[in-house]
């Protein structure tokens, strides 16, 4: 005989509740990117609200709102990526600064959990993934209004509002005219519309793929992929590269496939002539292979190699720990490769190592790198032990996941507030859907 109390508080795999609010908190977050002050506020407040929800509750009833496997997951996760902080602050360059950003980063926690909630059961995780679907349609949509004629409605928007507030544009009047590629609704003085689309880009191409067939995907992909070229790095090109095969191999077979790969290869070829911007990438990126010199080959990277270079004299400065969290920019000068030169990004120090291999080594060393990839090793653990139901629910989180953390490509800081928030909601959204139907072990019988 099975042990009622037991049953009676352990919910049936995907039987969880989870917080109602918590999937349109998520969504709150992800739509308010583009004005970011707003964005960490709603971060912020739905942190507060899960820890204090939890703490009033005394902690009961959490398997209600995730499986144990999730709760350890998502907490393991957030450590990967927090602990190499706090170790690296002992003996930081800028201590003040590497503490800091420790102490402050430890309110993500809170909201992993609230995130991984989210999509803990079949409803949330319904309303979450579309709703990111949506969202990445709308800001596409947007963006190639603007292509057409040169303002994005939605930061106009945006824009009128924050001067109405304050008095004062969201971006400056020289922002506007530095901006060298398409800024959507992020605008001219945060360009990280095209890495951050071809982020979550799996989103809504595995929303499309599996309402409206191949047809759909190809649909969905095309204008998304338009918008990546005209606003993205070289970087998000790789990025949006590596979803459509991740994404696009089992529903459209290798034929098709490469049928689609060639219409982005010709699409990239005309964009290069109607585009300045694109141009521009394209001719860059090529002359990396026909450049003379060390110098050719830096100028082709828009100055990586010089701040690579950099990011190896501080992790063989710093091999243990590194030169702390954000520290980059005031290491920077003591391990300039070619100090007093000219730099290829402008004026002044180089802010992170645009590499994630090479950021975790020069900032938090030897240790940070161990602890990162201890989460990755766990990470893949959970998804190589899932039965297939769970990995179905779990694809379009693990390849956002996957792709933004890919490590032979450059990345955005991922120690900085915007992007690091956008890598440790990626990770909960994977823990909680996958883990989503794990059960404790059932009380023995009696």
């Amino acid at each position: 005989m099975t042990n009622s109390a037991t049953t009676a508080t352990t919910p049936p795999a995907e039987a969880r509740t989870g917080w109602r609010w918590a999937p349109h908190w998520v969504l709150a977050f992800v739509a308010l990117w583009p004005a970011p002050g707003y964005a960490e506020a709603v971060m912020v407040l739905g942190a507060l609200a899960a820890i204090t929800h939890l703490v009033v509750g005394r902690f009961r009833g959490g398997m209600r709102l995730l499986s144990m496997q999730a709760w350890a997951l998502t907490t393991v996760l957030f450590c990967a990526y927090w602990l190499p902080q706090l170790v690296s602050a002992v003996d930081a360059v800028d201590q003040g600064r590497a503490l800091r950003e420790s102490l402050v980063d430890l309110r993500y926690l809170p909201f992993l959990w609230l995130a991984a909630s989210a999509v803990a059961n079949p409803a949330g995780r319904r309303i979450t993934f579309a709703g990111l679907a949506v969202i990445v349609a709308i800001w596409t949509v947007d963006a190639l209004v603007q292509v057409v004629s040169g303002t994005s409605p939605l930061f106009w928007g945006i824009d009128a509002i924050k001067q109405a507030i304050s008095g004062r544009p969201m971006c400056s009047a020289e922002q506007h005219a530095m901006a060298d590629r398409l800024g959507g609704v992020l605008g001219p003085c945060n360009l990280k519309l095209g890495v951050v689309l071809a982020s979550l880009s799996p989103f809504l191409l595995y929303l499309a793929g599996r309402r409206l067939g191949a047809g759909g995907w190809i649909v969905a992909a095309l204008p998304v992929g338009v918008v990546v070229l005209f606003a993205g790095s070289r970087a998000s090109w790789i990025t949006f590269a590596l979803v459509l095969l991740f994404s696009g191999w089992s529903l459209l077979g290798w034929k098709k496939l490469l049928g689609v790969f060639a219409a982005g290869a010709v699409s990239l070829l005309v964009l290069s002539y109607a585009s300045p911007q694109v141009q521009q990438r394209v001719a860059r990126t090529a002359q990396a292979w026909t450049a003379e010199g060390d110098g050719g080959v830096d100028a082709a990277l828009s100055g990586r190699k010089r701040i690579w270079g950099a990011a190896l004299c501080m992790a063989r400065e710093h091999p243990v720990n590194g030169v702390g969290a954000r520290g980059f920019r005031a290491a920077f000068p003591a391990c300039d490769p070619e100090p007093g030169e000219p730099a290829a990004w402008g004026e002044g120090p180089a802010f992170h190592a645009h590499q994630i291999v090479l950021e975790i080594l020069s900032e938090t060393g030897g240790i940070g790198l161990l602890l990162w990839l201890a989460g990755a090793a766990l990470a893949w653990r959970a998804w190589r032990y899932a039965d297939a139901q769970a990995r179905a629910r779990a694809r379009p989180a693990m390849l956002a996941l996957a792709v933004t953390v890919f490590p032979f490509n450059t990345h955005l800081a991922f120690y900085s507030t915007f992007w690091g928030g956008v890598t440790l909601l990626l990770a909960a959204l994977y823990a909680g859907s996958l883990l989503a139907g794990r059960q404790p072990a059932a009380a023995p019988a009696r």
